[in-house]
C-alpha cells in the first residue's frame, strides 16, 4: 500500500469539510507548494516542455503526480515505454498553465488524492500566488506580543519559512501599533541575505492568503540584527528560526524546470 503523502492528506481534509474554507486553502496551498510530476507529450527539449493534453469532456486537461511511483503507475497503462516528465514545483505549473482554459488533473486513478480542477480553479491558484506584497513606509511606535491571531496563520508561517531556510537569521512576529494610530501585526526578517526580500515577503503573504484570513493585514519589514527595533521585537515577538540547510554534495542540475530563474515554457 502506498504510503499517504502530504497532498493525500490535504485533499482527505478538504472532503470530509466540503464547507470548510479553510481546509480548502490549505490543500491548494499544499498544491502550489510541492514539487508536482508533469507527464510530457514528449522528451524536454532544453526550457521548453509539451505537456500530454488529454482531451476530456469538460475540456483538455494535464497530468500531475505529487509522486514518480504514481506517474509511472498511470502511464504504464497506456505504453510499456518509459513515460517523459518534468519535476516542477505546483506553483509554476499554474502559472503556466494560466489563461490556456486547460485544466489539471491530479493523481488521476492512482492515488486517494485524484482529482480535477478546472481551468477556472487554475487561473484562480496562479492569480493568487502572483498577489505580491505592496511596499509602504510607517514607524512603529509600540511592539508587544502577538494577539488574535488563528493558529492556521502561525502554523503556515512555521511551514513556509522552515523552507526558505538560510534566507535570514530569524522572523519575528508582533502585534505593532504605528505613529497615526494605525494597528496590525508586523512580521520582522533579521539579516536577511541580499537578494531574498522579495521571496520572503511573498512566503509570507502566501501565508496570510492560505490561513483564510478574510481581510488579513500583516505587514513585513528587514531589519539588521543591530537595530533597536529588532531587539525589542525579540523580547516581546513570537520568534521563527529560519536554520540554513546543510550544504548537499555538488550535484550538476539539468533536469527541465530546476533553475528557478528560467521557468520552462508549457507548449
Amino acid at each position: 500500500m502506498t504510503e499517504e503523502t502530504p497532498l493525500d492528506a490535504a485533499h482527505a481534509a478538504m472532503t470530509a469539510a466540503p464547507e470548510d474554507g479553510a481546509a480548502r486553502l490549505r490543500f491548494y496551498e499544499r498544491l502550489a507548494d510541492g514539487e508536482l510530476f508533469l507527464l510530457l507529450e514528449r522528451e524536454a527539449e532544453g526550457e521548453s516542455l509539451t505537456p500530454q493534453v488529454f482531451g476530456l469532456e469538460d475540456g483538455p486537461v494535464v497530468v500531475v503526480f505529487d509522486r514518480e511511483e504514481r506517474l509511472a503507475a498511470f502511464a504504464a497503462d497506456a505504453s510499456d515505454a518509459p513515460a517523459p516528465y518534468a519535476a516542477l514545483p505546483g506553483r509554476v505549473v499554474a502559472a503556466q498553465l494560466a489563461g490556456q482554459g486547460i485544466g489539471l488533473g491530479i493523481n488521476l486513478g492512482v492515488a486517494p488524492s485524484a482529482m480535477l480542477l478546472g481551468p477556472e480553479a487554475v487561473d484562480w491558484l496562479a492569480v493568487t500566488l502572483g498577489h505580491g506584497p505592496e511596499q509602504a513606509e510607517a514607524t512603529p511606535t509600540v511592539l508587544t506580543p502577538p494577539a488574535g491571531l488563528p493558529e492556521a496563520l502561525i502554523t503556515g508561517l512555521d511551514a513556509k519559512l522552515a523552507r526558505a531556510g538560510g534566507l535570514a537569521a530569524a522572523a519575528f512576529l508582533a502585534a505593532v501599533e504605528y505613529e497615526g494610530g494605525r494597528r496590525g501585526h508586523m512580521l520582522a526578517f533579521v539579516d536577511a541575505v541580499a537578494g531574498a526580500e522579495e521571496a520572503l515577503a511573498r512566503a509570507a503573504a502566501e501565508a496570510l492568503t492560505f490561513s483564510g484570513i478574510d481581510a488579513g493585514e500583516m505587514d513585513v519589514t528587514f531589519l539588521a540584527g543591530t537595530d533597536p527595533v529588532a531587539e525589542r521585537l525579540a523580547r516581546v515577538g513570537l520568534r521563527f528560526d529560519l536554520p540554513a540547510p546543510e550544504t548537499p554534495e555538488r550535484v550538476e542540475r539539468i533536469a527541465p524546470g530546476s533553475d528557478p530563474d528560467k521557468p520552462p515554457i508549457l507548449r
